[in-house]
């Protein structure tokens, strides 16, 4: 038998949706973070994060932003930096009480783009 994709064990399109929506706010929230977002459309992003985390897990959004190396080229970004980022998305999961396996998955995800995103 098949597993649930991880979509689905997110709780599908509400489920991400929401870790999505946290994990914004938990970044404007991060001294370290939240200046990459200050002339942001906030609901654009948050948008754009889920779609984004929806199509990477299986689920049926269809996602129409950059990818990774073009929405991060030339910003810069520091492997500390990252490791904040990471550190806010386990946030946002603990927010929503998401189980230890799903939150491995999620990082381990987040972490394999790395070479996309850090110093591009």
């Amino acid at each position: 038998i098949m597993a649930d994709s991880l979509y689905e064990r997110l709780g599908g399109t509400e489920g991400i949706t929401n870790i999505a929506s946290d994990l914004i706010d938990i970044h404007m929230a991060n001294p370290r973070i939240a200046p990459r977002y200050a002339n942001s459309d906030v609901a654009k992003v948050k948008n754009g994060a889920a779609t984004f985390f929806i199509t990477g897990t299986g689920g049926p959004a269809v996602y129409k932003g950059e990818d990774m190396l073009a929405t991060h080229k030339g910003m810069n970004i520091d492997s500390d930096e990252f490791v904040a980022v990471l550190d806010d998305a386990l946030a946002a999961l603990d927010k929503n009480n998401i189980a230890q396996r799903e939150k491995e998955e999620v990082l381990y995800i987040l972490y394999s783009m790395k070479s996309e995103v850090v110093l591009v």
